[in-house]
């Protein structure tokens, strides 16, 4: 058995977690919020029999993708600079995924 933590951008998760619903992949949901940009993240933790394990990252990858945005660093919050700086694009989505082994696994 394992234990994969999923880390998605907020805007992927509805998505993500229909496709759990839809596959009958049981996953905890909890809010959580980004370091560089300070964004909202959603954070599923998901209990998975070794078995099905690449069925569910498969599930991640195609439901969080990563995107381009373009952002104006002088007003985003969590960066701030001197002088006003022109827009860049940065990559934002995706998923930061741990699998991790599970020595016990109960449900009551």
């Amino acid at each position: 058995m394992k234990l994969i933590i999923a880390i998605v951008q907020s805007e992927d998760a509805k998505r993500l977690q229909a496709a759990f619903v839809d596959n009958n992949v049981g996953a905890t949901k909890l809010a959580s919020t980004g370091g560089f940009l300070r964004e909202g993240n959603t954070t599923f933790l998901l209990g998975v029999e070794d078995e099905d394990v690449e069925d569910v990252l498969k599930l991640i990858e195609e439901h969080s993708q990563t995107r381009e945005e373009t952002i104006n660093p002088g007003l985003h919050p969590g960066i701030s600079f001197e002088q006003p700086i022109e827009p860049v694009n940065i990559t934002v989505g995706g998923a930061t995924v741990f699998v991790l082994p599970v020595d016990q696994f109960l449900r009551f």
